[in-house]
């Protein structure tokens, strides 16, 4: 079966730090892109990061560029998400999926991630 365990979520001040871990099985790991994903109360999921799957490239949106760091070890099948200064507006749950690497995009094809993990929850305090 395929999984997608994420971790590694928590409650922390604003100016905080944590490390998301996404872990994955069932799936051959080295062919799949792996990106983050986000959704605070009452918004819609939206995408965060993702890296393509040899750890080449790797994309984050404007609001969290320079602050998110994403990576990939292959020998543990583990994508990791590196969060600091933390901001009010980040708190949501944060969840990873796996997408086939497109030949043309970064990450995944139009047709989006093919496997989807649980989520972690990241609260932010001010």
């Amino acid at each position: 079966d395929v999984q997608l365990q994420a971790s590694g979520g928590g409650s922390v001040q604003a100016g905080g730090s944590l490390r998301l871990a996404c872990v994955a099985s069932g799936f051959n790991f080295d062919d799949y892109a792996i990106g983050w994903f986000r959704q605070a109360p009452g918004k819609e999921r939206e995408g965060v990061s993702c890296i393509n799957s040899d750890g080449s490239r790797s994309f984050s949106i404007d609001s969290v560029k320079g602050r998110f760091i994403i990576s990939r070890d292959d020998a543990k099948n583990t994508v990791y998400l590196q969060i600091n200064n933390l901001k009010p507006e980040d708190a949501a749950v944060y969840s990873c999926a796996a997408g086939a690497q497109s030949r043309t995009a970064l990450c995944w094809g139009q047709t989006g991630p093919d496997y989807w993990g649980q989520g972690t929850q990241v609260t932010v305090s001010s």
